[in-house]
């Protein structure tokens, strides 16, 4: 099991409870949605998967073997690198190139080999399709590809866990739809994807587990919703 919370109980910074009582599971390959409406508390949720906002109080909180309510701050790095972050906003680099924005990653978590370096982003920018923009800058490319690049970005490190919040959110539909294909390939090649969306269209186009949040409760609902 990758993610396993037991009754925990998830509070926003300022202390105003969130979740009461979450029970959520993930495994290696799933594809498991989050969704509700914007404020119902998708992004607190996935915070809490990163170490970005505390789980202070839960019967268990283990992410990929990490126990969350014993974390040291010092050991919060260590499990970011285990996984994988994708933003609705992109978060890409935009003073350099699409390939030094995926080098950066790589040096910044440990890689040191300049040849093992450079196979590496050639091999994720094949995976999503953009090995022909090594050498542009974010602003150059269109929202959908500056998305697959935070994709490839996620998945550098071959991660077991990809968290991917509303990463459709700002993309027209086509494009979404194309976003959408890649998550699902990465999922099943092994590694589990946990995606926030308001949107319920993409469970019954792209099959999926699934949670609602509402009402401080989060709760499973069945895939033909």
């Amino acid at each position: 099991m990758l993610i396993s919370y037991k009754n925990a109980n998830i509070y926003q910074r300022h202390g105003i409870q969130v979740f009461g009582q979450v029970d959520f599971q993930v495994d290696s390959g799933e594809f498991v949605y989050v969704v509700g409406r914007v404020g119902s508390g998708k992004s607190t949720l996935l915070k809490t998967l990163y170490c970005e906002l505390d789980v202070d109080e839960a019967d268990e909180a283990l992410v990929l073997g990490h126990d969350l309510l014993t974390i040291r701050r010092n050991e919060i790095p260590t499990l970011r690198k285990e996984l994988g972050i994708v933003f609705q906003d992109f978060q890409l680099l935009n003073d350099r190139t699409v390939y030094k924005n995926l080098q950066f990653v790589l040096k910044s978590t440990g890689w040191k080999d300049k040849q093992e370096i450079d196979n590496r982003i050639h091999e994720v920018l094949f995976e999503i399709g953009l090995e022909d923009k090594a050498d542009k800058r974010p602003h150059e490319l269109s929202g959908g590809e500056q998305q697959r690049i935070a994709i490839a970005r996620a998945i550098l490190n071959h991660p077991q866990l990809i968290i991917a919040d509303e990463p459709t959110g700002n993309l027209d539909g086509e494009t979404a739809d194309n976003i959408m294909q890649l998550l699902k390939e990465i999922s099943e090649t092994g590694t589990a994807v946990v995606m926030s969306t308001h949107n319920t269209m993409l469970i019954s186009k792209y099959p999926g587990r699934a949670y609602r949040c509402s009402d401080e409760r989060l709760e499973p609902i069945t895939t033909t919703e």
